[in-house]
């Protein structure tokens, strides 16, 4: 196996999913969301994973990452979020994925593919309460909803929404989410007044499960919280998580550079006194972000060590310091076990840990903890 490789706790994952559990209840189903090959932790393993540990529903963002999980013998549920061409409706019929719909005539497209296939589509209805991304106007939702109900292969299994800032604590963002929820709310009443069953309703992000307890309704679909990161870190203690995924790799060859010299790419780097440097078999091409040249360290038998000079596409270098013992095929850990994790990474480049995770490269082989 590759000297680097992502290790991925199952065992985490499964406490991550009883953590939300415990904070949720016992009646609000579990929707993991799996897209983004489950954001860069292995679509397949954690779909397997999550279901074993009480999840009730899966969710991807495109119709290939839905087939994927069905190819792999998945039955549960898989809830389509994001908006399939046309093109792509007859596999998503074939293939029993749930469809998310915020336009009538796309529902009417869905309807006319799964009565060519002689089938019955379940759909899901997507209001926008203020997220600005997807869905029907909030005024438009009964309307779009008896649509669906006059279509034959069509079945209202769901009503969606989703919130915009329910991962800040911030008064205004609070407020904005509170009025989101009233906002959902209120559609819920109308169908229920005028006699539509909106099926599964569920709303609830990683942020709402740690700040907001009226969102849950029937089911909730945290990410980030599940894969081991607090979306509020002032709240962290609410949903106690652990990372599922850390990185590591080894140090595979260490040469000595002298004071005054340079090395990479750029010349960005200069030795400030006789030093040990070591080749870490791991770049850009990973999922190193080549932006944390020269602004983050590594860990070596737990203690920091800074990398230094330009990431590569596949290699980085590590100063190991004048006195070192440290010796080639020593482990390092990217992040993680305890050290710095995604979540420190992303705050170095001002960005969220998804981002971090996600990019670890297909390339860079999984090894699965149960």
């Amino acid at each position: 196996m590759r000297a680097t490789k992502a290790i991925i706790h199952l065992d985490r994952l499964r406490g991550n999913i009883q953590a939300v559990r415990e904070k949720i209840g016992p009646n609000p189903r579990i929707c993991v969301p799996i897209k983004a090959d489950a954001y860069g932790h292995g679509a397949v393993r954690i779909a397997v994973a999550a279901i074993q540990a009480g999840a009730g529903y899966l969710a991807v963002a495109s119709t290939q990452e839905g087939i994927e999980l069905r190819d792999a013998g998945i039955v549960a549920p898989i809830l389509l979020l994001s908006q399939p061409l046309a093109e792509e409706l007859p596999d998503i019929v074939r293939y029993r994925l749930t469809l998310m719909i915020s336009d009538a005539d796309f529902a009417a497209e869905a309807a006319a593919a799964a009565d060519r296939a002689g089938d019955i589509l379940s759909v899901h209805l997507k209001v926008d309460t203020g997220m600005g991304r997807m869905g029907c106007r909030p005024g438009d939702a009964l309307v779009l909803a008896r649509h669906i109900g006059s279509q034959i292969s069509l079945k209202l299994t769901g009503t969606a929404t989703h919130f915009a800032v329910a991962d800040s604590a911030k008064p205004d963002d609070v407020l904005y989410t509170k009025e989101q929820i009233h906002c959902f709310q209120s559609v819920l009443e109308e169908f229920r007044d005028s006699g539509v069953n909106p099926g599964i309703v569920h709303a609830a992000n990683s942020g709402a499960v740690v700040l907001h307890g009226d969102s849950f309704f029937d089911m909730v679909r945290p990410g980030l919280l599940l894969y081991g990161y607090p979306p509020v870190r002032e709240a962290a203690e609410l949903v106690p998580v652990e990372p599922v995924m850390e990185l590591r790799t080894h140090i595979v060859f260490t040469k000595e550079v002298f004071k005054g010299e340079s090395v990479s790419y750029g010349r960005t780097w200069q030795a400030d006194r006789n030093t040990i440097l070591g080749t870490l078999p791991v770049g850009y091409a990973d999922g190193l972000p080549r932006s944390l040249s020269g602004r983050y360290s590594v860990a070596i038998g737990g203690k920091a060590y800074p990398l230094v000079g330009t990431i590569c596409m596949d290699q980085c270098l590590v100063d190991l310091g004048p006195d070192t013992d440290l010796k080639r095929w020593d482990e390092v850990t990217v992040f993680g076990n305890g050290g710095s994790d995604a979540a420190d990474v992303a705050d170095i480049l001002g960005t969220i840990p998804y981002e971090i995770t996600c990019n670890i490269h297909k390339r860079v082989p999984r090894v699965y903890v149960t």
